[in-house]
């Protein structure tokens, strides 16, 4: 740490988890866990300015998004508020040659990558499917489907194995994002057993937001859900997905492990989903207000902005500058959504096959000539 004094190292006590930024902004050196791994960051002033940047910025489009939204401008969104930190956290802590398997939330993370954060927003306004490139980027790009995404992840991180790409500190190695609820799919335990059993350079990151869609955590499973790594053979970790300089921590010395060889590691981040499953969805049906105020309690941004302040190693200016800049990343987004153009309808015969199909071309002919009967009539 570059300035201020901060709490003595410590340990996880039972069930708990790693933590290294309390919810008041009290910074922890260091934390063991029980098999004897210390776990610590050690970035400069600017580097932890740099992190809250990442967090208000990411909070700032999201919330954009959940307005253009709720004005018919985006057919659904998934919103990662409460998330920030887990996102983040981990998003920074990829090296260049990692390769990223998110579900339809990682904002955050595809940020982190240096994606232009308007490329899932075609893909929620029916524009595109995307439109970024997996492979320069290292990310791949977004999974409806629950828990499949961890399996590509898996033959992924099983060929950068048979490439020889893993066993040194500049090797690669695989992340792989899904929720609490993801970890009832059969893809996801068919994911963990072959992973364990070859080995794979793979790190399986849950984001424990506490309810699957309307389901709470005790309806999924009856231990914390990073124990479950044990009988699949390969390591689990609790990290309070609220702190990002923890989640920092855990994400990239799971990474490190997987290049260097050493197999997969499961991470739970213990967070929350403050906002909606999606759009789509009412929470209030199925959990009450007291337990998100004790959440908010427990805000990412709050605590890592309370711990630059003490620590004197921001001011005013500062956060206000950042809260300017991303109001105008978010003002830049909205009009670029807004000026998106609409796709002809007879595209999405486009791209179905890489060198055509006759089949593909009659369909194509006759739903061109359904559309033109409609030309010049009332309807």
């Amino acid at each position: 740490m570059a300035k201020g004094e901060s709490v003595a190292g410590s340990d996880i006590p039972a069930g708990g988890f790693v933590q290294l930024l309390t919810p008041d902004g009290e910074r922890i050196d260091t934390v063991t866990t029980a098999d004897g791994t210390t776990y610590s960051v050690d970035f400069t002033d600017e580097e932890y300015r740099g992190l809250y940047r990442d967090l208000v910025t990411v909070r700032r489009l999201d919330s954009e998004a959940v307005a253009l939204q709720r004005q018919g401008e985006l057919g659904i969104w998934a919103s990662l508020l409460g998330q920030e930190a887990a996102q983040v956290g981990s998003g920074r802590a990829l090296r260049p040659q990692d390769m990223a398997f998110p579900t339809y939330r990682e904002h955050g993370v595809l940020y982190c990558r240096g994606i232009d954060p308007i490329m899932p927003f075609g893909l929620f306004r029916g524009v595109d499917q995307g439109g970024w490139d997996p492979n320069e980027f290292k990310f791949n790009t977004y999974t409806i489907v629950i828990g499949s995404q961890t399996l590509h992840a898996t033959g992924y991180a099983m060929g950068v194995t048979m490439d020889g790409k893993t066993g040194s500190a500049d090797g690669e190695a695989v992340i792989a994002y899904f929720g609490d609820g993801a970890t009832s799919q059969g893809e996801v335990n068919e994911s963990f057993v072959w992973s364990g059993v070859f080995n794979a350079p793979i790190v399986f990151f849950c984001q424990n937001n506490q309810y699957a869609i309307s389901e709470p955590l005790e309806r999924q499973t009856r231990v914390p859900l990073y124990q479950r790594a044990g009988g699949y053979g390969f390591p689990g970790i609790r990290v309070d997905g609220n702190d990002v300089l923890a989640t920092y921590a855990v994400t990239r010395a799971a990474l490190d492990n997987a290049r260097n060889g050493q197999g997969p590691t499961l991470i739970e981040a213990y967070t929350y989903r403050m906002g909606a499953h999606t759009s789509s969805d009412d929470p209030t049906r199925y959990r009450n207000g007291s337990e998100v105020e004790a959440w908010k309690a427990k805000d990412p941004i709050s605590r890592l902005k309370a711990f630059l302040s003490k620590q004197k190693i921001a001011k005013k200016d500062f956060f206000a500058e950042v809260d300017a800049e991303a109001n105008r990343q978010a003002l830049d987004l909205r009009e670029r959504v807004l000026a998106m153009p609409d796709p002809q309808p007879v595209t999405l015969f486009d791209n179905v096959y890489p060198n055509g199909s006759p089949e593909i071309d009659a369909q194509r002919t006759a739903f061109a000539e359904y559309q033109a009967s409609f030309e010049g009539s009332a309807h």
